[in-house]
C-alpha cells in the first residue's frame, strides 16, 4: 500500500484507493486526508459516543454533504463541535485506520480518482509521516507486550488479580469493565467509542500486567509464559525410605511479572512491585534438601492465597 500511495503523492492526484475489503484511504493533492476500515470504530462511532454529538446532526451532515460545503463545514457551522474538536478526532481516526491498513494489498487500478470523504479534508498527513507512525505504534505495542495472540481474541479478565492493589488509566478501567470475555479488542473499541489501537493497546499492558487470562502458550519470547493465575504446582517429595539426594542447587521459586504501576510521562507505564507483600523474597535460602524447597513453595502459595 505505501508504494502505490508515494505515487499517488507524486502524481498530486486527488480521489481514493480502494483497498479490497480492508478499507479505503483519501487524497486530496497527494496528501492523505482520510482513512477508514472496518477494523476500527468510524468517525460518526468516536462522534456519537456518549452521545458527545448528536447522532441525528452527523446523519444530516452526511447526507447534505456537498464538494462546496462538505459534512464537517456543516457540523461546524451548526455548532455542534468545534473546528478543534472536529480535527481531533479525524487525525485520531486517520492514525487509527492507518495502522490497521498498513501492509494491505494495493493497486493502482483501485484508485478512484475524484471521490471525496464526505467530512470533507479537514487534516493532512504526508505518507511517509503516516508510515513513521506506524511503525512507532508496532514498536509501541511490541515493548507492551511482544505478541499479537490478544489482538484477535476476547478480552477475559482474571477474577483474582497477583496484586494487593493496580493503578489504572481510565481507559483500561473501560476495558476491564466492560469485558464479557466475548468481544474482542476491536469490537470493544467500537462499543466503547474508542480508537481501536488505544484500546489493543491498554489489552496488551494489562495482560503484562497480569490482569487478564492469556493463551497458555503465550507468553514474552525467551520468557517464562505469563501469570494465569493459578499457583505453581508443587514436587512431589520423594516417597523413598533412602535418604534423598541433595541437588547441585535448589531450583528457583516460581515468580510472578511485575505489575504495571502508574504511567510515566509520554504513555510508558512504570513497572514496579504494586503489592509486592506477595513476593517471597524474605523467605531464607533453602538447604538443597527437596523436602525443605517443598516446604518453602507450600509456604509461598499459603501467602500468596492470603493476599
Amino acid at each position: 500500500m505505501e508504494s502505490v500511495l508515494i505515487d499517488l503523492a507524486e502524481d498530486r492526484v486527488t480521489g481514493a484507493l480502494r483497498l479490497d475489503e480492508a478499507g479505503t484511504v483519501y487524497l486530496t493533492d497527494g496528501r492523505v486526508t482520510y482513512a477508514e476500515s472496518p477494523a476500527v470504530p468510524r468517525l460518526e462511532d468516536l462522534l456519537t459516543a456518549d452521545d458527545r454529538v448528536p447522532a441525528q446532526a452527523v446523519r444530516q451532515a452526511r447526507q447534505a454533504a456537498t464538494e462546496d460545503r462538505p459534512g464537517g463545514e456543516r457540523l461546524v457551522g451548526q455548532g455542534v463541535l468545534t473546528r478543534g474538536e472536529l480535527e481531533f478526532c479525524v487525525l485520531s481516526a486517520v492514525l487509527d485506520a492507518a495502522y490497521f491498513l498498513s501492509g494491505s494489498a494495493a493497486h493502482r487500478r483501485g484508485f478512484r480518482p475524484g471521490d471525496r470523504h464526505w467530512l470533507g479534508p479537514q487534516w493532512y498527513f504526508d505518507v511517509a509521516g503516516l508510515s513513521r507512525e506506524c511503525e512507532r505504534r508496532r514498536a509501541q505495542l511490541d515493548r507492551a507486550w511482544p505478541s499479537g495472540e490478544l489482538d484477535t481474541l476476547p478480552v477475559v479478565p482474571l477474577a483474582r488479580i497477583p496484586a494487593q492493589r493496580v493503578v489504572l488509566t481510565s481507559l483500561q478501567w473501560e476495558v476491564l469493565v466492560a469485558a464479557d470475555s466475548v468481544a474482542t479488542p476491536a469490537e470493544r473499541a467500537r462499543r466503547l467509542g474508542r480508537p481501536a489501537y488505544s484500546v489493543l493497546l491498554a489489552v496488551r499492558r494489562l495482560a503484562a500486567a497480569g490482569l487478564l487470562r492469556v493463551p497458555e502458550a503465550g507468553g514474552r519470547p525467551g520468557a517464562a509464559p505469563p501469570w494465569t493465575g493459578a499457583p505453581a504446582p508443587a514436587p512431589q517429595t520423594p516417597q523413598s525410605s533412602q535418604t534423598p539426594q541433595t541437588p547441585s542447587a535448589p531450583p528457583a521459586l516460581p515468580r510472578r511479572p511485575k505489575t504495571t504501576g502508574e504511567p510515566r510521562a509520554g504513555g510508558e507505564p512504570r513497572e514496579g512491585a504494586v503489592g509486592s507483600a506477595a513476593s517471597a523474597r524474605w523467605l531464607p535460602a533453602a538447604t538443597g534438601d527437596p523436602t525443605d524447597v517443598n516446604l518453602l513453595i507450600r509456604l509461598r502459595n499459603a501467602l500468596e492465597a492470603l493476599t
